[in-house]
């Protein structure tokens, strides 16, 4: 198992244990009416998301899939406009979805209902249809039909040569809005206010807001916009309180891109309320900065931790040097301090003869002494270790690989002269050097695979050589 993942898992499971215990302990602090008043005003907003789905998204999409239909554009594209057929797709469109449809035709310049009436599309009598004819858009929300004031979604149809036909789209009555905000706001208390790009209002459940007689309430004739500063008019109205008949209102403040509109959905608050919430974020932000400095004093314990870990690391019995685990969690260290590293791999040349020729004690003779003398050769920051049987490892921290190889060099060429002595005899051994390096964090397995390649090659071109193999990039 890595001790440095192993370290990092129990910081995690640490500062989670204390952010939930925290967390745990404030949140039964807090009043009954308060969790109950924040209860209430969450629950609020799911059923006002639901709301413009059903009410708004809802028939666009369904018009968005209808205006493809081939049997519409074969009847808004034919030489002679069948008004008995278009009335009847219209009412059947009515029946199966239960929502008002029109056709506006560009041949014959009349718009079609799916209650049977028309209306003549006269330039200078009807401004929308030419208005949104000529606009770079092709959805277009709208509010029209004055006598009984209609939500509308106009989509452009156009044929398979993309000559314009008209508009297709979907009409709803306000009144029908007006009956969804009342039971909303007898439900949870709130208010909705949609407004447009130009923050005319265009959907309200305040009736007397609601668009009438071709004319738009704006957002900055409202009493209590007026009041805001200029800075808050001019930018965004999300979380921030207004007073309205003497009570405190939250905004939250959602966009509605298909239709570029801005839902502002108008939380009532008491007083008193406003104060404690306002008391309980700044509790919770005071403890989230106290959890945070919590932490960041249990991770830096951890890492002095770890380094006095790497202190008292597991040595090889027979060299005294480091071994296997212990290079590789050093090298571990390297890479989390995002230090390059050139790493060489030493492997004794035909070392097996020692220990068939002369035995193992002779053997171990050898490489207690080649350890001593490689470690009389390294530099203050190099890292000797046993990597196992034959074979040390060299670690070179802030290195570059041509400069490894001139250690390596180095000390191939002190051990190709060195002279060792069991007692009886005097052996003489060279070595083969593999170097690889890396200057971005990677696994010591991947940086030992370039090390034995290079190791290898050296093998291959006749031992006591030192061959350098740099990872290739992906």
């Amino acid at each position: 198992m890595n001790i440095f993942r192993t370290l990092h898992r129990s910081i995690l499971l640490l500062f989670v244990v204390v952010v939930i215990s925290i967390v745990t302990l404030v949140h039964f602090s807090v009043s009954k009416i308060v969790a109950e008043q924040s209860r209430a005003q969450q629950q609020s907003h799911s059923p006002a998301l639901e709301l413009i789905v059903q009410q708004l998204m809802k028939p666009l999409h369904i018009s968005e899939t209808l205006v493809k239909a081939k049997e519409l554009q074969d009847l808004m594209g034919a030489q002679s406009i069948d008004e008995d057929a278009v009335f009847a797709s219209l009412k059947r469109l009515h029946r199966e979805f239960g929502m008002n449809f029109f056709i506006a035709s560009e041949k014959n310049r009349r718009q079609y209902y799916s209650d049977g009436t028309t209306t003549e599309l006269v330039e200078g009598d009807v401004s929308w249809y030419f208005k949104y004819k000529d606009s770079a858009q092709n959805e277009i929300a709208d509010i029209g039909k004055w006598e009984d004031t209609h939500f509308y979604i106009d989509l452009k149809v156009f044929d398979e040569n993309q000559r314009f036909l008209g508009f297709f789209g979907v009409g709803k009555s306000l009144r029908s809005f007006l009956d969804i905000f009342a039971r909303y706001k007898e439900t949870y208390g709130y208010d909705f206010i949609f407004a447009d790009q130009d923050r005319n209002i265009t959907l309200s459940s305040d009736p007397k807001l609601v668009a009438a007689n071709s004319e738009f309430t704006n957002l900055t004739n409202l009493p209590w916009f007026k009041d805001l500063s200029e800075e808050e008019q001019q930018g965004s109205l999300n979380n921030l309180l207004v007073k309205i008949n003497g009570y405190d209102f939250l905004i939250a403040e959602l966009n509605i891109q298909p239709f570029d509109w801005t839902l502002y959905l108008m939380t009532p608050l008491e007083s008193r309320q406003t104060e404690i919430s306002r008391g309980f974020i700044f509790s919770i932000v005071t403890l989230l900065v106290l959890i945070f400095g919590l932490f960041l004093i249990i991770y830096n314990l951890l890492y002095y931790f770890k380094k006095d870990m790497q202190k008292t690391r597991q040595i090889d019995v027979l060299t005294e040097l480091p071994n296997r685990a212990s290079m590789s969690l050093m090298f571990d260290g390297f890479m989390y301090e995002k230090s390059s590293v050139s790493l060489v791999l030493i492997n004794l040349d035909n070392f097996k003869s020692i220990n068939e020729t002369h035995g193992r004690k002779a053997g171990d003779i050898v490489l207690r002494q080649i350890a001593s003398m490689l470690q009389l050769e390294l530099r203050k920051q190099d890292i000797l270790g046993r990597w196992g049987g034959e074979e040390f490892l060299l670690l070179l921290p802030n290195t570059g690989p041509h400069e490894a190889v001139d250690v390596a060099e180095t000390v191939r060429n002190r051990l190709a002269n060195m002279t060792i002595t069991t007692g009886s005899m005097s052996i003489q051994m060279t070595a083969s050097f593999g170097v690889s390096f890396t200057a971005i964090p990677r696994t010591i397995n991947e940086v030992i695979a370039a090390a034995d390649d290079a190791l290898f090659a050296a093998k291959r071109e006749g031992r006591n050589v030192v061959r350098l193999q740099l990872i290739a990039e992906h």
